[in-house]
């Protein structure tokens, strides 16, 4: 007879569950894994990004719209002195005497008439130079020294039509996007599944209106649905792509009842229902997990596809306005701005683009992690 754990005095070994198997086989997925890191630095640089940012991301540079981008600091030097003389021709004064020290820029100034000391106000309302003082007044008062520190700025990804950072755009726009894909995606999986493995483990009558209720939904027009949401709950996006989530979780229904038409035959579900396991019980334990594989994957892809669906709804002024942006938005103005500037669609494409595959490696691994046939 074999001794006991009491009688031996040892701790009994601590049992696997299928999820840690599961877990274990994902992270073996080095593309997976690769996938994570790079979705989960992605996520982060669109969190802390905007606030580690020293421009705002709705702040408007006239003085340089549609400049590219550049690791060195603008204004360029050969761009300082032309831009210095535009702004005082404006004043409506005449540079004696131009030089510069350091970073700062220092003029004698003349005039036909006294020299206005609001005169200033034309220098300081100028992207690329701040702190302007007048000083050294002659007797007549037509005569001036000007100084003004020049305001050297970085953008890193350029400036767009309307002369705002794209680099804070981009990150902002990740939040959005971001958000918009996780909070659809997380409605239609959740409605989905319970609602296709409700259907297709009852079967039946059952199984039969409930699925003529998904075929109505989906011969309702989408966008009237939209509009309609719209005039009820305001123009708030969050709500409005909760909505869409709640449209999108048909797909979801469809797959995953054929799945459990498919499960419940297995001889694990027979043999819960012979002892007597609940309904609800055997979807929780036994219909839904082994379920997972398809949804995972079908997530992948309901992701952007909810993210191109908002670029859409942009377009027609239903969905993210002015200055707010997303991923969509901003590949949308760069499509129309490629040979001037090509690095609008460039950075947010780059941003989109490590997104979707990352999402893609990573269904893929928890696919294979998941899927029943490993286990």
């Amino acid at each position: 007879m074999t001794p006991t754990s009491l009688e031996t005095g040892k701790t009994p070994a601590k049992g696997r569950s299928l999820w840690d198997d599961a877990r274990d086989r994902l992270l073996a997925n080095r593309a997976a894994v690769a996938s994570m890191i790079v979705l989960s630095a992605i996520t982060l640089i669109s969190i802390l990004g905007p606030m580690l940012s020293p421009h705002s991301f709705d702040k408007v540079y006239r003085g340089y719209v549609k400049v590219p981008a550049s690791l060195s600091a603008y204004p360029k030097p050969d761009e300082i002195e032309p831009a210095f003389r535009t702004l005082l021709k404006r004043a409506r004064v005449t540079i004696v005497d131009y030089a510069r020290e350091g970073d700062e820029v220092v003029v004698d100034i003349t005039s036909k008439r006294e020299i206005d000391p609001r005169t200033v106000r034309y220098v300081d309302r100028s992207d690329m130079f701040e702190n302007a003082v007048l000083e050294g007044f002659a007797a007549d008062k037509k005569s001036a020294v000007l100084r003004a520190d020049i305001n050297f700025v970085h953008f890193y990804f350029g400036t767009d039509a309307n002369g705002r950072d794209m680099m804070t755009r981009t990150f902002i726009a990740g939040r959005v996007s971001l958000t918009i894909g996780l909070l659809a995606t997380v409605v239609a999986i959740t409605i989905g599944v319970i609602y296709g493995a409700t259907s297709g483990y009852l079967g039946g009558r059952i199984d039969q209106m409930m699925m003529r209720v998904v075929d109505v939904l989906y011969s309702l027009p989408f966008i009237f649905f939209v509009i309609m949401l719209v005039v009820f709950f305001g123009r708030n996006f969050i709500l409005m792509f909760i909505a869409v989530g709640a449209v999108e979780w048909l797909d979801m229904a469809r797959i995953v009842r054929g799945q459990t038409l498919t499960i419940k035959r297995q001889e694990y579900v027979q043999a819960a229902e012979a002892m007597g396991v609940s309904d609800g019980g055997i979807l929780k334990r036994h219909i839904i997990p082994n379920t997972l594989g398809p949804v995972v994957v079908y997530m992948t892809l309901l992701v952007p596809k909810v993210i191109l669906l908002e670029s859409f709804l942009s377009f027609l002024g239903l969905g993210v306005q002015e200055p707010m942006t997303s991923w969509g938005v901003l590949i949308s103005e760069g499509a129309r701005n490629l040979q001037g500037a090509p690095w609008m669609l460039i950075f947010p494409s780059i941003f989109l683009t490590s997104t979707l595959f990352a999402l893609n490696f990573i269904g893929d691994g928890l696919r294979d992690a998941l899927d029943p046939k490993d286990r």
